[in-house]
């Protein structure tokens, strides 16, 4: 079975399941699938939509291109210069296991209740994740390869354009996609407490106005199915044959 026909049927299981299972709630609080998708409807017509969509994705693309385009470099530098690593590893160690919604209160004073606010977050919920894994990529590279580059006569930059970064691609890919899906799941829990617009501020406006549940599971499904989007299309990123010559030398 293709895997868009499979994932259809997962889908139209998963809404009937969720049609019956709501037909014998104690408490009817959780809305069927046709309120949900009405209350879809609802959002769209009055513009509401598209504005939060697009409100959501562009804090996550500017958090997420600046981590990326910091922590990276900075990454790879510490993983090739080893005194460097150790010396700024274990800073990276303590601010790793911190949650980045801890740095709500901070962004808010610092930017206010506006856009840089989440994308601050989503840079922080994306820098450390990055960094961590550029500088085990370069640990991963195969020794033989470092060597096999110096005996052809290769310089140092050389071994970094032609050996190094082509070696490490693949892990980035990874981390790239997993830094991706923390940085969707923050900017909508910042964007409940800290903006005035997007899919989190759907779901905590829609709770507050009048217990509108159908919008509050609307926004779970946006959330769910943009992520879902995202995801696949850095998986595609992964099945380059261009990436795939390192993979078994991890």
């Amino acid at each position: 079975m293709p895997k868009q026909l499979r994932l259809t049927v997962s889908l139209l299981a998963a809404a009937l399941v969720w049609a019956i299972a709501v037909r014998f709630q104690a408490n009817p609080i959780i809305p069927g699938p046709v309120d949900v998708a009405r209350g879809i409807w609802e959002i769209l017509k009055r513009g509401l939509l598209l504005k939060y969509v697009v409100a959501s994705l562009f804090r996550t693309t500017w958090g997420y291109l600046l981590g990326c385009a910091t922590a990276i470099p900075l990454g790879l530098f510490l993983g090739w210069h080893k005194r460097w690593e150790r010396a700024v590893s274990p800073l990276i160690r303590v601010f790793r296991p911190i949650s980045p919604l801890a740095w709500i209160p901070f962004s808010i004073l610092w930017f206010g209740l506006d856009d840089r606010a989440p994308i601050f977050l989503i840079f922080t919920a994306t820098f450390l994740p990055m960094t961590e894994t550029a500088i085990n990529a370069v640990k991963n590279v195969s020794d033989v390869h470092i060597c096999a580059g110096r005996n052809f006569g290769l310089s140092q930059r050389e071994i970094i354009l032609r050996v190094l970064y082509p070696a490490v691609a693949p892990h980035l890919i990874i981390g790239l996609r997993l830094s991706l899906g923390i940085a969707w799941l923050v900017v909508v829990a910042a964007e409940m407490i800290a903006v005035d617009s997007g899919l989190g501020f759907l779901i905590i406006d829609a709770r507050n106005a009048g217990n509108r549940y159908d919008l509050v599971i609307a926004g779970m499904v946006l959330i769910g199915g943009i992520g879902l989007a995202l995801d696949t299309g850095m998986r595609r990123l992964e099945q380059f044959r261009s990436l795939a010559w390192s993979r078994g030398n991890s």
